[in-house]
């Protein structure tokens, strides 16, 4: 039992999956537009939504600090994520290529490039900064250990201050911010997750506190929203800001994340075919993501599932959950492909040596 994957965890792997591509779908199939374009209470619902999955990134992030602080870096990993990167990279345009759904003309050099080379062209950011803070993973987990309890409270407050405070507070454009899009960011996750493992939080320990953490966050993200898009009529300024809480590396979102990061801390799943169905599943999220997000595919399947039918309308609730559980079945099952080819390839090469 104590070699297998904690259920809970890996359930919030799959809920948090299961929300970023609900946040693709409401941005990307425009249900959510900006507050000047519509005030519509359809839009407004949109936005709310967006609110509660917004944190979702962030707790992608915690999870893997979570574990890594304590587990041992294997190069081996680096390989397999870059193999499993370049798998949906090259192979999707390939696939769309022989099916007919693009020609040779809707690609240049410069696109296959983009494919080859993934992570330095940022073709996926989050694979990109996912990487390089497992490459800092080791460095980092031997820092966070010999530090004192309190010298670790200071870094991440230093840090905090100016990946996050800044831009929380004040409603101008730093140049520094990159919204959180940046491995700069997912270190800093990693540093709060790594100081929850190692001391924890007392006051989150309580379901009940997690819980309100995470509610009372999401409404403040969609309330600063909301009076940000009032005042950008007089004030210019707050053109800018009302985006801002939206953005993974806002205060507000973080907070968010550790909330519901905690809540399923401590959530218990007894052990049986709801488990092992959760950690059957879990591997393959990171998959969902790859598929759906591809330079090729990220703006095309909200397309091919017919978001401008039902985007000025209430309908787009059921439809959301529907396009959602179908994208994240696809993505599980072409991942599933993936991992089992991957597996054949390794036992070819076992046999013969």
């Amino acid at each position: 039992m104590a070699s297998k994957r904690q259920a809970n965890f890996e359930l919030l792997r799959i809920v948090a999956m299961l929300m970023i591509v609900t946040l693709h779908y409401l941005v990307k199939g425009n249900v959510a537009v900006p507050y000047e374009e519509s005030q519509s209470m359809v839009n407004l619902t949109a936005w709310f939504l967006e609110a509660f999955c917004i944190v979702a990134v962030d707790c992608y992030v915690l999870l893997s600090g979570y574990f890594l602080v304590e587990s041992e870096w294997r190069t081996g990993r680096i390989v397999s994520l870059l193999a499993q990167i370049l798998f949906y990279s090259v192979l999707i345009p390939v696939a769309m290529l022989m099916v007919g759904m693009i020609s040779t003309k809707n690609l240049d050099i410069y696109d296959w490039i983009g494919f080859f080379l993934p992570v330095e062209t940022e073709h996926y950011w989050f694979a990109t900064a996912y990487l390089f803070m497992y490459l800092f993973a080791p460095v980092l987990a031997a820092g966070v250990k010999k530090l004192e309890q309190k010298t670790l409270q200071k870094v991440i407050v230093v840090l905090l201050l100016f990946f996050s405070a800044g831009k929380t507070v004040f409603p101008v454009s730093l140049v520094t911010d990159r919204y959180g899009y940046d491995f700069g960011w997912f270190l800093c996750l990693f540093l709060v997750a790594a100081y929850l493992r190692l001391y924890g939080c007392a006051w989150l320990e309580k379901k009940k506190n997690s819980v309100f953490l995470y509610i009372g966050m999401c409404l403040g993200i969609f309330a600063l929203w909301f009076m940000s898009s009032l005042l950008a009529g007089k004030v210019n300024a707050f053109s800018y800001y009302a985006d801002m809480p939206y953005t993974y590396n806002h205060l507000f979102c973080l907070l968010g994340a550790v909330g519901l990061f905690m809540v399923f801390k401590n959530i218990r799943i007894k052990e049986g075919k709801a488990a092992e169905v959760i950690r059957h599943l879990s591997p393959y999220t990171f998959g969902v993501y790859l598929l759906h997000e591809h330079i090729l595919v990220r703006y095309e399947w909200v397309k091919w599932l017919q978001t401008d039918g039902v985007k000025n309308s209430f309908l787009f609730i059921p439809h959301m959950i529907i396009c959602v559980l179908a994208v994240y079945a696809i993505g599980t099952i072409v991942d599933f492909v993936r991992a089992y080819l991957f597996k054949r390839i390794r036992i070819g090469r076992t046999v013969r040596k």
